[in-house]
């Protein structure tokens, strides 16, 4: 269906002690703008907790497809796996315990019908915590001066310099995602750098939309970033860098390469 989207929201697991809270406002925030909405596809592993949790919620005015992941849980690939299961011509990244904001999808749907050669809009993303104090904006630099050649523009010159976008609530072109190679799960920490270096030197077209379009819940406790700061992954600043490096030498591929962290060559 043209300029109707297929929202992907990948899901690992149901033990947090709030998500049932999270994943409502999250559905919630989809079922507000239904009408520029085809389907959500949910990318979710067989834990008995969640899968009975999915089976009682109340998903009604959306269509739902449910695809079950029985592989190791992976953000990257559980995306990229619902991407390929999307029937929608355009996909939007959404994470369980994050909200659209109510005119997000009219604005990309505005933009999509005058902006023809671009193919990914980037919300203006408000970062908060977890008692939902502001923390601060995203996405918003393409609009500051001396980043981009053109305002609103990503580029991958600006990314060289700058590595500070988020990718949920991104609206991308189905196929372009898919012909250069989705997220890579071998990278730790900055897969989602290195998916715009590689997006933008394919000549993929990214605008940022000049509106707040999602609300972002910053390192909360369990999360991806909040384990490689904090928790079981916790990286130290030498592999941070490491992984930052190897974004930059990694774009260039679309295919996955094995990467090993090694202090004794850093």
């Amino acid at each position: 269906m043209e300029n109707k989207i297929s929202v992907v929201l990948p899901i690992k697991s149901g033990k947090l002690g709030q998500f049932d809270e999270y994943f409502t406002k999250s559905v919630m925030s989809v079922k507000n703008q239904e009408s520029y909405i085809n389907e959500l596809v949910i990318v979710h592993t067989d834990e008995d907790l969640l899968v009975n949790f999915l089976d009682k919620f109340d998903f009604s005015g959306l269509t739902v497809n449910r695809v079950l992941w029985t592989e190791s849980p992976s953000f990257a690939e559980q995306v990229n796996e619902g991407v390929r299961q999307a029937t929608s011509n355009w996909v939007s990244l959404l994470e369980f315990d994050d909200e659209y904001s109510n005119i997000w999808f009219k604005h990309v749907t505005n933009y999509m019908g005058i902006y023809k050669s671009v193919d990914a809009f980037l919300p203006i993303v408000v970062d908060v915590d977890e008692k939902g104090v502001f923390a601060g904006f995203t996405n918003e630099a393409t609009f500051a001066a001396n980043f981009t050649t053109e305002m609103g523009i990503l580029t991958n010159e600006t990314l060289q310099t700058y590595q500070n976008f988020q990718i949920s609530g991104l609206v991308i072109n189905k196929d372009k995602f898919l012909e250069y190679g989705g997220f890579k799960s071998n990278i730790k920490l900055t897969f989602g750098y290195e998916f715009f270096l590689r997006m933008t030197n394919s000549s993929v077209n990214f605008m940022t939309i000049p509106k707040i379009g999602y609300k972002h819940m910053n390192m909360r406790e369990g999360s991806i970033f909040w384990n490689y700061k904090y928790g079981e992954d916790k990286l130290v600043e030498d592999e941070v860098k490491f992984w930052i490096d190897s974004a930059r030498k990694e774009y260039l591929f679309t295919t996955q390469r094995e990467i090993n962290y090694n202090p004794q060559e850093v």
